[in-house]
C-alpha cells in the first residue's frame, strides 16, 4: 500500500459524531462524508441538523439533548442500526457555559455545563463502547476536549472543569480499553475562528469591561503562531485519528491550537 494511502479512512467506515450541527462537528462530518464513510450525526438543534442534511444527503441524522440520557440511549440505537455497526465515535458535543467569576455562576450554569460537557461524553460511552468492541476496523473515540484542558481559564470554571475532565476520561479509558483494540483520543483545538469564539470573546470583553477588538487581539496575542485555527484543521486531525496511519495512536490529548502558551 502506498505509505500516503495511510493517511485516508477505509471508505465506509461507520462514525457517529454528537453536536454535529454546525461547528467543529460540521466540519468533521463534512470530511468523513468526503472519504465515503458512513456517518451518522446528531444535535439538538433540529434547523442545524437539517442544514447539515440538505449539504450531505447521505447523511443519517437525528435529533438529541445530549445532557438526556435516555435520548443519548435512543440515538446510539438508532446510529447502530442504520450504520450496522459502529466504528468510529467522536464525542463532540458541549456549550461554552457561562462567562463569569466563580462567584457569580449559578448552581443550574454549572450543572448544565457539566451534564452537557462531561455527563453526555459517559452516556455515549456507556452505549457506544460495546458496539466499537465487535468492529473489526480498527476502532477508535476521539472527544472533544480543547486548550482549556490543559491550560488554567479565568472566568470560565464550569467549562475548564469539563475539558480537563474529559482529558482523565480519554487516559483511562485509553487503558481500560486498548485490549479490545479501541483507541481512545481527546483532541484539544485552541482559539477557532467562528461565530461561537466571537461570542466567546464578547462575553470575556463585557465581563472585564474591555473592548471586543482589544480582547480579541488579547486572544491572538496568547497564540504563538499569532493566528486562530479552523474547524477544517480539526477535521483533518479526526480523520488522521480514524486512518491506518493512526492506528498505534491512543491516550493522548492533541492540541490543535498554534500553541495557545496561556488563557
Amino acid at each position: 500500500m502506498n505509505t500516503f494511502e495511510l493517511l485516508k479512512p477505509r471508505p465506509g467506515l461507520r462514525v457517529l459524531i454528537s453536536g454535529a450541527g454546525s461547528g467543529i462537528g460540521a466540519a468533521i462530518a463534512d470530511a468523513f462524508v468526503q472519504t465515503d464513510a458512513q456517518v451518522y450525526v446528531c444535535d439538538v438543534d433540529p434547523a442545524a441538523i437539517e442544514q447539515t442534511k440538505q449539504r450531505n444527503p447521505k447523511l443519517h441524522t437525528g435529533i438529541v439533548d445530549v445532557a438526556d440520557r435516555e435520548q443519548v440511549d435512543a440515538i446510539v440505537d438508532d446510529a447502530h442500526k442504520k450504520l450496522g455497526g459502529l466504528d468510529i465515535l467522536v464525542n463532540n458535543a458541549g456549550i461554552a457555559g457561562p462567562t463569569g467569576d466563580v462567584a457569580s455562576v449559578e448552581p443550574e450554569q454549572w450543572e448544565r455545563t457539566i451534564a452537557t460537557n462531561l455527563n453526555s461524553q459517559y452516556y455515549f460511552l456507556r452505549r457506544a463502547v460495546p458496539v466499537l468492541k465487535a468492529s473489526s476496523d480498527r476502532p477508535g473515540i476521539i472527544a472533544m476536549s480543547s486548550v482549556a484542558g490543559r491550560l488554567g481559564y479565568a472566568f470560565r470554571t464550569p467549562y475548564a472543569a469539563t475539558k480537563w475532565a474529559i482529558v482523565g476520561l480519554v487516559k483511562s479509558l485509553a487503558i481500560e480499553l486498548g485490549p479490545s483494540n479501541v483507541r481512545v483520543n481527546a483532541i484539544l483545538p485552541g482559539v477557532v475562528q467562528g461565530e461561537r469564539m466571537d461570542r466567546v470573546i464578547a462575553a470575556r470583553a463585557q465581563s472585564t469591561g474591555v473592548p471586543f477588538d482589544e480582547m480579541k487581539q488579547q486572544y491572538l496575542d496568547k497564540i504563538s503562531l499569532r493566528r486562530m485555527v479552523t474547524v477544517e484543521d480539526i477535521a483533518a486531525l479526526a480523520l488522521f485519528l480514524a486512518s491506518p496511519a493512526g492506528q498505534n495512536i491512543s491516550g493522548q490529548a492533541i492540541s490543535v491550537d498554534g500553541n495557545v502558551e496561556y488563557l
